[in-house]
């Protein structure tokens, strides 16, 4: 996540850190602590809501870890720093505050197992200084290894201590960026089409190859599940055969990870406007078939990192809705095929154009978001969201509308179709 500012944009500098012994206790005794105070504050405003109704606010909460803090057997709480129980507070007001707008759902309970463990620390609560990170309550500084210089000059305003499944320990410094400015503008858009056989399909004629992460580590993964699977639950050896399975997880994960980053990087620096389809991924995975490659493919991962690296450099993200139907269309005449099954991936129609099902879809999806954005101009007001990108949606513009250099009516026999106009 990015928050832009006036002149620079804030980001995440994460880094590997080796904590001592000590220092690991410490910290995962604040990670089981901020993870209490947040089911505590969880807990007691489902009761106030459940029993009288009443919405519970970050400051009652607050009053409550004091009175939390004083009992006989909540007082260990005193033992580690306040400032990342006070900030686990704040996350649960943000979740609440996105529950009643309608982004995101109810918020749950943290479980010890499954849930990430993390601290945050404000600037009250740690000191950065001559490259050493020292935290609140934590004998010296962190042995972190700085794979890359922070930018100049810059104060690190909130740090984030995580420890992932495979018992890796990271540290994540928020700070400005001056480096991050928009790029010299670009007279290049392209749309994208994403797939499974191919990653990407540009509507430049270019299609980047699905690595297929977890396709190449399947057998080792099978193979420590398995004796996960025999081992007894609560021993030794149990534990150690969970944390070989996550380290697999954590190399297919980076994997994906890296590369995503830089296909997304390439993509938002190469063009102006880039062009993707609304998929709903989450009802794709229900598709038993399919639901190991999609997962694996970072569909939505992908589509993050490019919302916010089009708001750092000044480019525009252009979304087409889910139903338009950019694989049956035709791009040089506009007609809509009925049906075209999964495995047809060349099809010819009736005006004699061979398409290229991936291809063509592409460069339908581009022609989409170019239409609309074009006339974009006379919507009227925009209320924007993150990400770069605007709730406004708008009639798509056939593919012929460009050949012909104005919007077109839409095809007779088109479902509604709607894109999210980038913000102007």
């Amino acid at each position: 996540m990015c928050v832009v500012a006036t002149t620079h944009v804030k980001r995440a500098f994460k880094y590997r850190c080796y904590p001592t012994d000590a220092q690991a206790a410490e910290l995962s005794r604040t990670f089981g602590c901020v993870r209490l105070v947040y089911n505590l504050a969880l807990a007691a405003r489902a009761q106030a809501w459940a029993e009288r109704g009443e919405r519970v606010g970050y400051g009652a909460t607050s009053a409550m870890l004091t009175g939390w803090k004083r009992t006989a057997e909540l007082a260990f709480l005193s033992e580690v720093s306040c400032v990342p129980l006070q900030q686990a507070l704040r996350h649960l007001q943000a979740a609440f505050a996105g529950f009643f707008a309608g982004r995101s759902g109810h918020p749950r309970f943290k479980s010890r197992k499954r849930s990430r463990a993390t601290a945050e620390y404000t600037r009250s609560a740690f000191r950065y200084r001559d490259g050493q990170l020292t935290l609140a309550k934590t004998a010296g500084p962190l042995e972190v290894r700085w794979s890359r210089p922070l930018p100049e000059g810059a104060v690190p305003s909130t740090v984030t201590v995580s420890r992932d499944a495979a018992g890796r320990w990271f540290v994540s410094l928020l700070c400005e960026d001056p480096d991050v400015r928009p790029l010299p503008v670009s007279h290049t858009a392209v749309g994208v089409d994403l797939g499974i056989a191919h990653l990407a399909v540009l509507s430049t004629g270019e299609k980047i190859a699905n690595p297929r992460h977890e396709r190449r580590d399947r057998e080792r993964l099978a193979r420590a599940q398995r004796e996960l699977a025999r081992k007894a639950k609560g021993s030794a050896n149990r534990e150690k055969a969970r944390r070989k399975v996550a380290r697999i997880h954590t190399r297919i994960a980076d994997r994906r990870r890296d590369f995503l980053h830089q296909l997304s990087t390439r993509l938002v620096r190469e063009n102006q406007a880039v062009v993707v389809e609304d998929l709903l991924v989450r009802g794709m995975l229900r598709n038993r078939r399919l639901a190991r490659a999609i997962a694996d493919a970072g569909w939505a991962e992908l589509r993050s990192m490019l919302a916010y690296k089009c708001a750092w450099y000044g480019r525009e993200l252009v979304v087409v809705d889910r139903w338009f139907p950019s694989s049956k269309l035709c791009g040089a005449c506009g007609t809509v095929r009925d049906h075209l099954p999964l495995h047809v991936r060349t099809w010819e129609c009736a005006c004699g154009a061979v398409h290229d099902r991936d291809v063509n879809a592409a460069r339908n999806v581009l022609a989409a978001g170019l239409a609309v954005a074009a006339c974009g101009d006379g919507v009227g007001p925009q209320r924007s969201t993150p990400g770069g990108q605007s709730s406004t949606k708008q009639e798509v513009v056939p593919a012929t509308a460009l050949a012909h250099g104005g919007p077109a009516a839409r095809p007779k026999g088109l479902p509604g179709q709607s894109v999210i106009v980038p913000r102007r």
